[in-house]
């Protein structure tokens, strides 16, 4: 499987994932500058946070009319996998590939710190590895994690079980029913605002983010298997 990790301008989260896939997990994965346009040969997705291109106006705002984007929605629309954590999590909200958005967190302070995740959804190509209701832990690093959507979007993400993480214990940041990723109606593409790509080693507080790259790549080996 090979990965193409998303780079914007002000990225520095693309090193985490490029660290975790490679290093960590051992598949092939290649940086993909904003500005290209061709996702040949890839097999996923990666959108990484912690860039500022554009959060001036509002998070993943601008990033969402890189050259790339068109690519990433094509690719997302053909049913490969895409991943997009913080940040990435807000371009795919703005981009409609996933519902709702994100807003300030209701504290109006930036948040960071090792987090309890619950585990609502363990059959995607992303949680497969996990169990139901199982709280695991990863980090967040946000300002505006803040998941909002009306009431018939919630029930429509309730009714077709796209709720994939919550907030476990304390809402951190506000979001709506402590909402902390989702996934589309395909399951192909998914967003959260924490970071597993930086829960990948003991000494870090966190090697709970394995089983999510783990996930990705198991589901992908059975797919390809049986073509």
């Amino acid at each position: 499987m090979k990965f193409a990790v998303i780079v914007f301008p002000g990225s520095n989260c693309d090193l985490d994932l490029y660290w975790a896939m490679k290093e960590v997990m051992g598949v092939e994965c290649e940086y993909v500058r904003y500005d290209e346009n061709s996702l040949v040969d890839f097999d996923g997705v990666l959108l990484p946070g912690g860039f500022s291109y554009g959060d001036y106006l509002r998070c993943g705002a601008i990033a969402r009319f890189a050259p790339i984007m068109t690519e990433v929605i094509r690719f997302a629309e053909e049913g490969k996998p895409v991943f997009g954590t913080c940040n990435g999590f807000q371009i795919l909200t703005e981009t409609g590939l996933l519902p709702g958005a994100l807003r300030k967190n209701d504290s109006l302070k930036f948040i960071s710190k090792n987090t309890p995740i619950r585990v609502l959804n363990n059959q995607t190509t992303f949680t497969s590895e996990y169990e139901t209701d199982e709280i695991i832990y990863l980090p967040v690093a946000h300002g505006e994690g803040n998941y909002y959507c009306d009431q018939a979007t919630l029930a429509e993400l309730k009714e077709n079980n796209q709720i994939v993480f919550t907030y476990e214990g304390k809402n951190i940041n506000g979001s709506v029913e402590s909402i902390a990723g989702i996934i589309n109606k395909a399951g192909n593409v998914l967003g959260m605002m924490p970071h597993p790509e930086r829960a990948m080693e003991a000494i870090l507080g966190s090697e709970d983010g394995k089983q999510f790259f783990a996930s990705i790549i198991n589901n992908f080996r059975k797919v390809t298997a049986n073509q």
